[in-house]
């Protein structure tokens, strides 16, 4: 009884369905009932080092992800945490793009994944160009340029929001900062939420330090690099005292078609053909212990 149920529950994770109106369809699998995943069985790290500081604040956010055995594997039945630390390591560096674009990844994954466990075998991403956010994606999804599931927008007005895509339930979510939060100078953000708290930090003097530092060819004092980076940290450390509704926003696409978002001059031409998630359904042996097939 008990295996014909793994089988079952297993193989409910690939079933494809379609999304009808506004609100996102129903999961493909209902946890302990067509699938049992345990979550929460490791601690995620929330230690602060020099280099994730913000790791500890109260809504700095932890995925639970669902991820494969192996090359070619089956589901593992456990999610593994990933903080904001993981994502640091994974990037090189600490800074606000990644962490933002980590925050929107996590309001939308409460639209794509409601049980709060987030398959990795089923998502595609859309970012800007800056890899502080391609690689949040990339990192968090399991995207990827070369199975052409990661692609770049279209509309540079997007440049800083991301699309996270779910095949199996076929339901795109659009999600970004609020206004009140962006930073980024001549930027729109394209979705029309606002927030409701006041910054430690005014975005109109994050605005003109950047334009001064970031600028090709420019010539900042040691103080204004110095001062910039005070700002960026200070402000991500402010976002995470408030939780993360208050700062980002998300709203799923209708009609989405993947080629309508994704600039095709950053494609691969001939993506390859994904493998390692192929087997992820794949039926159990019927004993334990079984003599190999000659």
């Amino acid at each position: 009884m008990m295996r014909t149920f793994l089988q079952q529950a297993m193989w409910a994770l690939g079933v494809f369905m379609c999304v009808a109106g506004t609100e996102a369809a129903e999961p493909t699998y209902k946890e302990g009932e067509t699938i049992f995943v345990e979550t929460g069985v490791e601690a995620p790290d929330r230690n602060p080092t020099w280099y994730a500081s913000m790791v500890a604040k109260p809504y700095a956010p932890v995925f639970e992800m669902l991820a494969t055995q192996g090359t070619q594997g089956r589901y593992y039945p456990y999610t593994y945490p990933v903080t904001l630390k993981d994502l640091v390591r994974f990037h090189g560096h600490d800074c606000e793009g990644t962490t933002s674009a980590a925050n929107a990844a996590w309001v939308a994954f409460k639209i794509l994944f409601p049980d709060g466990i987030i398959d990795r075998s089923v998502l595609w991403g859309i970012s800007g160009e800056s890899p502080c956010w391609s690689d949040a994606v990339a990192f968090l999804t399991g995207a990827r340029l070369q199975y052409g599931n990661l692609g770049f927008f279209r509309d540079k007005r997007y440049s800083h929001a991301i699309v996270l895509y779910r095949e199996d339930t076929r339901v795109a979510v659009l999600a970004t900062w609020k206004e009140g939060i962006n930073n980024i100078p001549g930027e729109p953000v394209m979705l029309p939420g606002k927030v409701t708290w006041q910054p430690k930090v005014t975005m109109k003097d994050v605005e003109a330090l950047k334009a001064v530092v970031k600028k090709a060819g420019g010539n900042p004092t040691p103080y204004q690099v110095d001062l910039m980076r005070y700002q960026q940290w200070a402000h991500i450390n402010d976002i995470l005292e408030h939780p993360l509704e208050e700062s980002y926003q998300a709203k799923v696409i209708e009609n989405f078609r993947w080629e309508d978002w994704i600039d095709p001059a950053k494609t691969l031409a001939q993506p390859h053909v994904r493998t390692d998630t192929r087997l992820k359904n794949y039926p159990y042996r019927d004993r334990p212990v079984v003599v190999p097939a000659q």
